[in-house]
């Protein structure tokens, strides 16, 4: 679910505008700008708080569950722990870099236009951003547990504290120096429930609680604190709910977050069954691969779009039917992201050795 509201998000938010007159000529545009009413999109389908609390899920899992691989097998322990995470992180984005770095340069010296530089550039390195978190976040992943375990979820109280005193310096336009640090915080805090989950913390009844207080949070500081309603920046908002995470983006996962704990016993029915569990398996496994390149299949697309002249809801300006016509686009670029994802897939695999126990 994070993962496809996540790619989903940003096809139908990525708007890349080419020029009538100089069809090469791109620049990069909202349609939440143009289409206000669609703000309520983006609360289902920016996602980063349930992507954040899986990682936690799977951290704290994977590491009880290789605690107990190694008390009954002592080779356990020689298996790949916090490395292998890293690598599975950072090898599908040497790839990307290996493939668009070329491109790139070889799109600038054969003249292209510096406002599609710019906007190449930005649909396939601003996603990668969050990459930084999820390290940090996995290095002091034990920390973390460890704090549950002890403090249960009062770890939060200072994560939340931190992000507030951020939003509140950011409406003063001062201590900028606090962003980097309530990024941190802020997506720290679906990771610590997500740890939660995993070590048996968090109930299914706290989705009781954290749903409706999620919605009724996130509609107070929208109605009465004066926040931007989408859940992603918009340009004119003046600031983003995203960058660093607001108050706002942590309601929004407690809402999410709360309503799969309420579901959570049915969905793990649903995927008891072959025809649902194997293709989330399939999707989970290749997570990384997808977030990388789904901005790829976009652009790629949108090349092959020039040689036909500019398309509606593929490079003209959000307006009018826009949005009907760039949802007609998202079979194609899905198609292309499997053929992508078919390509470089591999390179989430880690292969290390096992050494034999002494």
């Amino acid at each position: 679910m994070a993962i496809v509201g996540v790619v989903a998000g940003h096809w139908l938010v990525s708007a890349v505008v080419s020029d009538p007159s100089r069809p090469a000529a791109w620049h990069g545009a909202s349609p939440l700008a143009a289409f206000p009413a669609l703000t309520p999109a983006t609360w289902v389908l920016q996602t980063l708080g349930l992507f954040f609390f899986a990682g936690g899920f799977a951290a704290a899992r994977s590491r009880r569950e290789r605690a107990t691989r190694g008390r009954r097998d002592p080779a356990a322990r020689n298996r790949p722990g916090l490395a292998a995470r890293f690598v599975r992180l950072a090898r599908p984005v040497a790839l990307l870099a290996a493939v668009w770095l070329p491109a790139w340069l070889l799109l600038k010296a054969t003249g292209a236009p510096d406002s599609t530089l710019h906007v190449v550039r930005s649909l396939l390195v601003h996603p990668l951003w969050f990459l930084i978190v999820y390290l940090i976040l996995t290095v002091i992943a034990p920390l973390l547990r460890a704090a549950v375990g002890r403090f249960r979820l009062w770890p939060l109280a200072p994560a939340i504290a931190l992000v507030a005193a951020c939003d509140v310096t950011r409406h003063l336009d001062v201590a900028t120096w606090l962003h980097p640090l309530a990024t941190v915080a802020g997506w720290a805090v679906p990771y610590l429930l997500g740890v939660a989950l995993a070590d048996g913390s968090l109930p299914r009844r706290a989705g009781r609680i954290l749903a409706p207080a999620g919605v009724l949070a996130g509609a107070a500081l929208v109605l009465l604190a004066g926040y931007p309603a989408s859940a992603v920046g918009v340009p004119g908002d003046g600031w983003s709910n995203l960058d660093p995470p607001s108050l706002f983006a942590l309601a929004l996962a407690a809402a999410q977050i709360g309503v799969f704990l309420l579901v959570r016993d049915r969905l793990a029915g649903w995927l008891r069954r072959p025809v649902v569990g194997a293709p989330v398996a399939v999707l989970n496994r290749s997570a990384m691969t997808v977030y990388c390149w789904h901005q790829s299949a976009l652009l790629l697309v949108t090349f092959g779009g020039l040689l036909a002249g500019p398309l509606p809801g593929l490079s003209d300006a959000p307006a009018g039917m826009w949005p009907l016509h760039r949802l007609l686009w998202l079979p194609v670029f899905a198609v292309t992201l499997v053929a992508l994802c078919a390509a470089f897939h591999r390179a989430e695999r880690v292969r290390t050795r096992r050494r034999p126990p002494r």
